[in-house]
């Protein structure tokens, strides 16, 4: 943790050089992700309800998964970038460090747009659905879950790069894929969609699960969006290191302070 909390510090600091930038894409992100609320807002102008979800209930799923990706790679902005790093050969600067390889390379970068989707989770979670303390402590609790998610989903797309060369392209895709299914509600996908939510693309536990855990102040989904979470990042994490065993080591020298 101590770590993780300094490597935040510089690589906030290392973005506020150059201010206006950084601000400039948090801001832009922010009214990007307004702008598909307002889309649901005004689906639900016109149909109050879908399959027992109200505007709420989306706001809800937009919040968890804002801030969930937002909090994901505010702190762990190399994990989007995994699949080039180890097909080009990049570790081998990492590998220098005395620390575990695998959670140094995933916070050695920040993303400055994800700072905005962070903020814009909790703005419109407190503003439209006005939780009281427990919801709201419920809700920052899914939300780390959802990054944990979010973290470990990238690492297994990621490591694909140690066995079959460059995934980038592929990687991206399948991510997109996570992204796309973590926005929409759960409820308008059935047989074995819905089951490929829960295990190949799991948006469930960041698009289902934590609403209704929210919605009803359910501890049983609550605890089962973590569980899921925690099993995505444990197979990312086995994946990489099983996958570490073949990685070649690239011709770039590199030198970090």
């Amino acid at each position: 943790m101590a770590l993780i909390v300094a490597y935040t510090r510089l690589n906030l600091a290392a973005q506020l050089e150059y201010r206006a930038a950084f601000f400039s894409q948090v801001i832009a992100m922010f009214l990007n992700d307004g702008v598909w609320v307002t889309f649901w807002v005004l689906f639900f102008n016109r149909f109050e309800v879908l399959q027992g979800w109200s505007v709420n209930d989306v706001i809800t799923l937009w919040a968890v998964s804002a801030s969930g990706f937002g909090l994901a790679f505010a702190v762990c902005g190399n994990a989007l970038g995994l699949a080039r790093l180890i097909a080009q050969g990049q570790l081998d600067s990492w590998m220098l460090y005395p620390r575990a390889l695998l959670p140094h390379v995933l916070i050695g970068k920040m993303s400055a747009t994800a700072w905005g989707d962070a903020l814009f989770g909790f703005c419109v979670y407190g503003l439209f659905v006005h939780p009281d303390l427990i919801r709201l402590l419920m809700f920052t609790g899914l939300v780390i879950s959802a990054a944990f998610l979010f973290i470990g989903f990238t690492v297994v797309t990621g490591s694909l790069s140690f066995y079959i060369g460059n995934a980038a392209p592929f990687a991206d895709q399948w991510f997109f894929g996570l992204i796309t299914f973590s926005t929409y509600p759960a409820v308008i996908f059935d047989g074995p969609i819905k089951l490929i939510l829960f295990t190949l693309i799991p948006a469930g536990f960041v698009s289902y699960l934590p609403v209704e855990a929210l919605r009803n102040l359910s501890l049983g989904h609550a605890v089962l969006a973590i569980i899921g979470s925690v099993i995505v990042l444990w197979v990312g994490v086995t994946v990489f290191y099983h996958g570490l065993k073949r990685y070649e080591s690239g011709s770039l020298m590199e030198m970090r302070g």
